[in-house]
């Protein structure tokens, strides 16, 4: 998933040398029971095998299934009951069967926890081998978004889309909701004749509308990868197996913005191996969508922000492509373990960008992404720096900061950087190859790393403070700084700009990529700047109408942080109409630092609220509670 955010303070490079040193903990051997976001019990009865069928009901705005789960029983499992996780979900009835006919089965659904939901206990035999559930899901379930037409681009069908990851599946599918349990599927999906449906599966981009459609995914996947979205969409091929689903206004652009993706795929496989899920297609979702990007096997979901135009921010289809690799094909067996999916993605996402756009914007991306993570160092508590974080008793979304993304990454290219590309690409190509379809622990990293890299280099190993990479907060010494020679040219001109040495007619910004925009507008993020100046440059660079998102983003978060009102109508338009967490996050999180902006920051919330996803929804009522309390 992408869902890291771009906005940044300057370096806070003293966070490298003076957070303190706690003794390391190391992590223990994988219990299959002891997922602590997971009520279920894999190691004594485990779900293999999913047979869903789903009727979509956008009257109702609920998902009314039946799913049908192939179990294994452990040797010692006894009696032990099928626990599966589920989240505001109607249990109608469960039966059971031993490879006959089903017959009713006795259950219970226990107390209702904020966001781990209700353990449903489904009684079982030794003879069990398929459990059937039949359910229905509430019109609030924090996994589904159900959009009206006049939400949509098309604006004359409805639209509806899940987000599974991290525990959200089992708010529209009862199942054991743990990355450490893969299983394969098949799902038969009825809608309005009107409407597609895909799925995280084998979709066919010839299917006709006929209100029925059929899938088949035969690799195993955890249950956050689990996506389903139902709407006007049509399909537009990028090459023999990749292509882009989008709402008929939408194609065209996507298409064009997206047209690399086959480039990227190859570039993939060339530096860490086959891509394994046959076909790769992107959905472009509403700009409801709450994340940049999520990498459902097959089906990449992907926001249209980051359609530009000029394929500057195609970086995030890089990040969910990697996914395919590090999350989808090697996934972190508990979420305590994410770092393992969001490193080494965010590592291989930027060796995929450097081989396609070349090294000089990947340097420019990896520096974005550094200065991203300075701010979070500074502004996270020690114990959230961590790689290896403590989740006990906290949502696992607490713990998608950039220190999974960023610090991951900077781990794997401080590898590379003191072993080598070539030694290195070879111990990552080996990795994937030998966890294939696998969910692992950090633990069970450290033991292939040790084994496959440090011990066999153990000169060079010395130089690396591994330990303090996974369990220490901060950066260690030695840690990869990257660089770019176009970004310093960029500084100049905005400290020279911000000292009132360079007038802003003299800005010499001609040919400026994204990213360095960006690096020009986060230069002034901690700095004020006064009215006058704001509507200068906006003058000048029109950046109110930029119509890059990203651009408009951290100008927007500006212009709220400098009172510059000529942009309010702007920021109140921009936070309607979005309901990405990365853009919505800083311009609440600005605006309920006065009263006024409290006041403005609610009463566009008002407005809003109905187009955001309940993940969004859920992180600005968060902003907007914690200021009033403070106050």
């Amino acid at each position: 998933m992408n869902r890291r955010a771009t906005s940044a303070a300057g370096a806070c490079l003293l966070l490298v040398s003076c957070v303190s040193r706690k003794p390391a903990e190391e992590p223990k051997p994988m219990n299959m029971n002891s997922d602590l976001h997971s009520y279920s019990q894999p190691g004594k009865v485990r779900v293999r095998h999913l047979d869903l069928e789903c009727d979509v009901n956008f009257a109702k705005k609920i998902l009314e299934g039946v799913a049908t789960l192939t179990i294994e029983h452990a040797l010692d499992a006894g009696a032990a009951p099928l626990i599966l996780d589920t989240r505001d979900l109607v249990i109608d009835k469960a039966e059971i069967s031993s490879g006959g006919d089903f017959k009713d089965a006795v259950f219970h659904l226990g107390p209702a926890h904020e966001y781990l939901g209700a353990p449903l206990s489904v009684e079982i035999t030794p003879a069990t081998t398929r459990v059937r559930v039949h359910y229905s899901t509430s019109p609030n379930a924090s996994g589904l978004q159900w959009l009206d037409p006049a939400q949509t681009a098309g604006k004359s069908h409805p639209f509806l889309f899940t987000q599974s990851q991290a525990i959200h599946a089992r708010s529209w599918i009862p199942l054991q909701d743990s990355p450490a349990v893969r299983f394969t599927y098949d799902a038969r999906v009825r809608t309005p004749q009107a409407l597609l449906a895909l799925m995280s599966a084998e979709n066919d981009p010839k299917a006709r509308r006929s209100g029925e459609f059929a899938f088949h995914m035969p690799l195993a996947i955890p249950s956050y990868l689990m996506a389903l979205a139902v709407g006007d969409l049509v399909f537009h091929p990028v090459s023999e197996r990749a292509g882009i689903y989008a709402e008929r206004p939408v194609i065209d652009k996507a298409a064009k913005e997206f047209e690399d993706t086959e480039k990227m795929i190859e570039a993939a496989e060339t530096l860490f191996g086959p891509y394994r899920w046959g076909r790769y297609d992107i959905l472009v979702l509403p700009p409801s969508f709450p994340f940049g990007g999520m990498e459902n096997p097959k089906l990449t979901f992907a926001t249209p922000t980051v359609i530009a135009g000029d394929k500057s921010l195609v970086s995030l289809i890089s990040h969910e492509l990697a996914h395919s690799w590090s999350g989808n094909l090697v996934t972190n067996a508990t979420w305590r373990d994410f770092w393992l999916n969001e490193g080494f993605t965010t590592y291989i996402e930027l060796r995929i960008q450097e081989k396609l756009y070349g090294k000089r914007r990947a340097s420019m991306e990896a520096v974005l992404g550094r200065e991203t993570l300075d701010r979070n160092l500074r502004d996270l508590p020690e114990p959230d720096q961590i790689l290896y974080v403590d989740l006990a008793g906290r949502d696992p979304d607490e713990g998608m900061t950039e220190i999974p993304y960023v610090k991951g990454a900077l781990f794997l290219r401080t590898l590379e950087e003191n072993f080598g590309r070539e030694r290195f690409d070879n111990f990552i190509r080996g990795y994937f190859d030998h966890f294939a379809f696998q969910s692992i622990t950090t633990q069970q990293f450290i033991d292939y790393l040790k084994e496959n890299l440090l011990d066999r280099n153990k000169p060079i190993a010395a130089r690396i403070p591994w330990q303090d990479w996974i369990f220490q907060p901060g950066l260690p010494a030695g840690a990869a700084q990257p660089s770019s020679d176009a970004f310093e040219k960029v500084r100049g001109q905005a400290r020279r700009w911000f000292k009132r040495e360079l007038a802003t007619a003299n800005l010499q910004t001609a040919g400026w990529t994204t990213q360095e925009w960006l690096h020009f507008l986060l230069f002034f993020d901690s700095n004020q700047i006064d009215a006058g100046r704001m509507a200068d440059l906006d003058a000048r660079f029109h950046l109110t109408e930029s119509g890059n998102a990203e651009i408009l983003a951290q100008w927007l978060l500006l212009a709220t942080r400098n009172g510059y009102s000529a942009a309010d109508r702007k920021v109140e338009n921009f936070l309607i109409s979005v309901g990405r967490r990365k853009f919505l996050k800083p311009l609440y999180e600005e605006l309920v630092k006065t009263p006024e902006g409290h006041r403005r920051a609610e009463a566009i919330f008002a407005k809003a609220k109905s187009g955001y996803h309940p993940i969004s929804a859920a992180s600005v009522t968060e902003i907007l509670t914690k200021e009033l309390e403070n106050k």
